[in-house]
C-alpha cells in the first residue's frame, strides 16, 4: 500500500480526506466543541498549530449538504446520535482573515471586501431564493460587488441564509487578529480596530440568526475593544485544559505517525527539535515542524532536522526583547537558552500597541505566539516558563546574534577605537572595549561545553572584524604546523594579525589561558600564513574569556 503524502500547505478538510494525505484526527473537537458550548468561542494558539485546519474541519461537519463520508473512521463517527443531530444541519459562513496584509488601511480594508465578497459569492443561489425579499437580494449583490455593508456584512449573510434555511447560522473567523497585527506594523491600527469592532459587533452581538461561533488567533485582544460589546465570549488559551490537545500533535500521534512512516528511529530527534510546548496539562508538538521534517525524511533520511517554524513566522520580537532588556532580563534570557526556567506574570489581554510598550509585556507576547511555554503554575498567579524545545532554542541564538551584531556596527566611533588600539597592538584599550561590549551582551553560554563556549567569543571577534572595508578576515583557516582561528590582513596597509582564542574556566586563568594562546600562534608556527604577501608588520593577540570578562595580551 502506497504511503500517505504529508499534508504541507494543506489547510482544506475535504482536500486532504480525498486526495490521500495523511490526517491526524482532531474530530473530537467537535464533541468537545458542543459540550462546552459558548455563543461566541476564541482559540488561541501560535502560528502554524492547525488552527485553520480545524476550522475547514468545523465546516465541513457542521455545513449543509456536507459529504459525511468525509468523516468515516474518524472519532467523532463513534458518537452516532451527535452526528445525527449535527452533521450537515447548519448554514455556514467562514472567512480566514489571514491574509489581510495591505501596506495602508485602503488596501487592508480593500482585502477584507476581497475575503467578505468570494464568502457571499458562495450564496449567490439565494438571489433565486423566495424566501428573500428584492430589496434583500439586491444588498447581498452589493456585498459581492464590494459596494455597501462592509461592516455589517457578516450579520447580513447570516440573516439571509436564516431566511433561507430556517436554520441558525455557524460563524467561523479564522486569524481574527492577523489584520490588527499588519495594521500595527504599518501604521494604520486605530482605523483596523475600529472596522474590525464594526464587523464583530454585528455578526456577534445579539445576532438571531446565530447559533453559535468560533474564532481562532495567536493573541487574545479583549482590551482592544474587539470583543467589549458581546456577551462573556468563551475563551480558549494556551493555559487552559479544554481542547489542549486539539491544536498540535501529542507525544502518541507522533509516535503513530513516524511508525506509519516507518520513521521510529527518528523519534528522539523529532520529541528534541519540536515537541515541549505545554497545553493545559498535556505536552504538544508543533504540527508543522513534525510534517516538513517526515516530509523531508521521506526523501532522505539524512537529512538534518531544521527550524522549519522561523521560515513562517515574525521573529521580530527576540531581537526586540534584547534591544529593551536591562542586566537582569539578559540574564534571564541567557538562563532560558540554558535549559532553565524564569518566573513570570502572563497579561493574556494585550493590545498590539501595548505589547512592546513594557518588558513584562513582551514575556507574555513570547508565550503567547509560541516561542516560550510554560512549566508549571505559583499561587500568585505566576508560570515557570521556558523555551520548549531545541528549534526555538536556535531561534532565540540566532536574532539575539544578529542583535548582537547590528549593536556592535551601530557604534562606529567605540568601532574606531578599538580598531585604533588593534593596529597599535594596544592590549589595554582593546581589552577594554571588549569588556564594555561583553558587559552589553547576552552571554547565554554558562551551561554550554567547551566548544560551544570558545565558538561563541571566536563569533564576536570575527563579526568586530569583519564590519571594516578592506580587510581579508578568515576563521579556522589551516596555518603553519596547524589551525589557526583567526586570521586579519589589512590590505591598505598590509598589515597582518593573527588571534587566538580561549575559554577560561574562572577569572583568576585569564592571564594563564591568554599567555598560552600567544605561546600556540609561535610554537605552531601560525606567521607562515602570510610568508607569500611579505606583510610590512604581524601582530599577535592571545586573547581569554571568561563570561563577561575578558584579558587580551599581544606582541
Amino acid at each position: 500500500m502506497a504511503t500517505k503524502q504529508m499534508p504541507i500547505g494543506i489547510d482544506d478538510f475535504a482536500k486532504l480526506r480525498t486526495q490521500d494525505f495523511y490526517y491526524v484526527d482532531k474530530t473530537g473537537m467537535i464533541k468537545e466543541l458542543l459540550e462546552n458550548w459558548g455563543l461566541v468561542n476564541l482559540f488561541t494558539r501560535p502560528r502554524r498549530f492547525g488552527k485553520s485546519m480545524n476550522m475547514s474541519m468545523l465546516k465541513y461537519f457542521f455545513e449543509i449538504c456536507t459529504d459525511k463520508t468525509l468523516f468515516d473512521g474518524l472519532e467523532i463517527s463513534k458518537e452516532t446520535e451527535l452526528c445525527e443531530k449535527y452533521m450537515g444541519q447548519f448554514p455556514v459562513v467562514s472567512v480566514s482573515l489571514k491574509q489581510v496584509t495591505g501596506a495602508t488601511f485602503d488596501e487592508a480594508k480593500n482585502n477584507v471586501w476581497d475575503i467578505i465578497s468570494e464568502e457571499a459569492s458562495r450564496f449567490s443561489y439565494l438571489l433565486q431564493s423566495d424566501k428573500l425579499a428584492e430589496w434583500d437580494k439586491n444588498k447581498l449583490l452589493d456585498i459581492i460587488n464590494y459596494k455597501n455593508g462592509l461592516d455589517s456584512s457578516l450579520r447580513t449573510l447570516s440573516r439571509f441564509l436564516y431566511k433561507h434555511y430556517g436554520k441558525e447560522v455557524i460563524i467561523l473567523i479564522d486569524e481574527y487578529d492577523a489584520p490588527l497585527q499588519k495594521a500595527y506594523e504599518n501604521g494604520y491600527y486605530d482605523d483596523m480596530v475600529k472596522l474590525i469592532r464594526q464587523l464583530f459587533g454585528y455578526a456577534l452581538k445579539s445576532n438571531e440568526s446565530l447559533f453559535f461561533a468560533v474564532l481562532t488567533g495567536c493573541m487574545r485582544v479583549s482590551k482592544e475593544s474587539i470583543f467589549s460589546d458581546l456577551n462573556n465570549p468563551k475563551i480558549y488559551t494556551m493555559l487552559d485544559d479544554r481542547c489542549d490537545e486539539r491544536f498540535g500533535f501529542t507525544d502518541k500521534e507522533v509516535r503513530a505517525l513516524l511508525e506509519y512512516l516507518g520513521l521510529s528511529d527518528y523519534y528522539e530527534t523529532t520529541r528534541d527539535w519540536y515537541d515541549g510546548y505545554q497545553i493545559g496539562q498535556i505536552g504538544i508538538y508543533c504540527p508543522w515542524d513534525v510534517i516538513n521534517y517526515c516530509d523531508q525524511l521521506m526523501t532522505n533520511k539524512n537529512k538534518k532536522p531544521r527550524n522549519y517554524w522561523a521560515n513562517v513566522s515574525e521573529n521580530g520580537i527576540i531581537k526586540e526583547f534584547a534591544e529593551m532588556a536591562d542586566t537582569q532580563t539578559r540574564e534571564q534570557i541567557a538562563a532560558l537558552i540554558n535549559g532553565e526556567t524564569v518566573r513570570k506574570t502572563l497579561e493574556e489581554e494585550l493590545t498590539y500597541k501595548d505589547m512592546t510598550s513594557t518588558i513584562d509585556n513582551i514575556w507574555s507576547v513570547l508565550f503567547t505566539t509560541g516561542y516560550l511555554t510554560q512549566r508549571g503554575y505559583h499561587d500568585d498567579d505566576s508560570y515557570d516558563l521556558c523555551i520548549p524545545n531545541r528549534e526555538m532554542k536556535n531561534i532565540f541564538i540566532k536574532k539575539i546574534d544578529e542583535w548582537f551584531a547590528e549593536k556592535i556596527t551601530g557604534d562606529e566611533d567605540s568601532l574606531t577605537e578599538f580598531f585604533t588600539a588593534f593596529a597599535a597592538g594596544d592590549a589595554e584599550r582593546m581589552e577594554d572595549f571588549l569588556n564594555f561590549l561583553l558587559g552589553e551582551s547576552i552571554s547565554y553560554l554558562d551551561g554550554g561545553n567547551y566548544e560551544d563556549k570558545e565558538t561563541f567569543y571566536h563569533g564576536i571577534l570575527i563579526g568586530i572584524l569583519n564590519t571594516r572595508k578592506g580587510w581579508e578576515v578568515k576563521s579556522n583557516r589551516e596555518a603553519g604546523n596547524g589551525r589557526a582561528d583567526i586570521l586579519a590582513y589589512n590590505l591598505r596597509t598590509k598589515q597582518a594579525y593573527i588571534i587566538e582564542v580561549k575559554y577560561s574556566h574562572n577569572e583568576d586563568d585569564l592571564d594563564a589561558d591568554a599567555n598560552k594562546a600567544l605561546e600556540q600562534i609561535n610554537t605552531m608556527m601560525y606567521d607562515r600564513y602570510f610568508s607569500a604577501r611579505k606583510p610590512k608588520l604581524i601582530r599577535h593577540f592571545g586573547i581569554a574569556f571568561c563570561k563577561k570578562l575578558c584579558r587580551v595580551l599581544s606582541e
